[in-house]
């Protein structure tokens, strides 16, 4: 049996085209959306950015063939600080394994853990109308002791260890577990205010007590005080740097099968579980306004 040869066009424009896209690969740009809170809300539903979560879908952005940058899109109201720091964590190690640059672009509310996420990029943009910054920390809750009190209930509370029930909203509040959790939320700023000034260096224009009060700004204000290197959306100033034959390669994440399976059939205790975790999670956001 004889052996097929390989037609070679007879076309030589069409020859030099097809050696030129393999010498030259279409350059790609992936994008890895981050969206929504930073953390565990609600136990099915798998809502929320978590690292564990979010590891596979980080790697494979950085895995893609003729890969220019990885462009990080970023709307987030903030959340764990935790999360917040190993999901920064993977994508700069991915960054500096496969010697690729990271972008990263605020829409709506790149805020507190928000930003954080934001400074794992070599660069920062915004919208105009971004919400950006609130490099804080915040605990919030309710007493509701004297509520309680009215209504003839009697809370109950059975521990061993004398600091085990801390702030307990059902409780009168103690200043030594207010003083004690300062203390904890010291540090957490600290943390974040030594990456911020690590990952923006020079670039920030502002006092150092105005960027780190836990205020935000608009993305115009942010430019100005160097908490981002520019305005511009993720198409914009892609097609901008690497011309308007780049691809733009969406990366997302699976959505879990077995929580879509059971929703339908969750018991009342979690509907009620996914209620406070959606009012907990809408609370988040009403920060910003939004």
């Amino acid at each position: 049996m004889k052996k097929r040869s390989r037609r070679k066009s007879k076309n030589p424009i069409i020859r030099l085209v097809t050696l030129d896209f393999i010498r030259n690969p279409q350059p790609k740009v992936a994008i890895l959306p981050l969206k929504g809170v930073i953390g565990s809300v609600g136990k099915l539903r798998g809502k929320g950015l978590v690292a564990d979560e979010l590891r596979d879908t980080i790697k494979k952005a950085f895995a893609l063939s003729g890969l220019k940058a990885v462009a990080v899109v970023i709307n987030s109201p903030g959340g764990s600080p935790v999360q917040s720091s190993l999901i920064f964590n993977i994508i700069r190690e991915c960054a500096e394994e496969k010697d690729v640059p990271v972008v990263a672009f605020a829409e709506d509310v790149c805020a507190s853990g928000g930003y954080w996420l934001a400074c794992a990029g070599d660069e920062i943009y915004a919208n105009a109308a971004s919400i950006v910054g609130s490099i804080g920390v915040v605990a919030s809750g309710f007493g509701l002791q004297e509520f309680i009190k009215k209504h003839g209930i009697e809370r109950r509370v059975y521990t061993q260890g004398e600091n085990k029930v801390m702030l307990d909203p059902f409780l009168p509040e103690k200043e030594e577990d207010v003083n004690r959790l300062l203390a904890v939320q010291r540090d957490v700023h600290e943390a974040f205010k030594a990456l911020v000034l690590k990952s923006r260096g020079k670039r920030l224009n502002a006092d150092g007590d105005e960027l780190f009060s836990g205020a935000f700004w608009s993305g115009a204000q942010a430019k100005d005080m160097g908490l981002v290197d520019g305005l511009g959306d993720v198409y914009t100033v892609m097609k901008e740097r690497y011309g308007e034959q780049v691809k733009l390669v969406p990366i997302t994440a699976k959505k879990p099968f077995l929580g879509g399976l059971l929703g339908s059939r969750l018991s009342s205790a979690h509907w009620t579980d996914e209620l406070l975790s959606s009012v907990e999670e809408r609370s988040i956001w009403h920060r910003f306004g939004l």
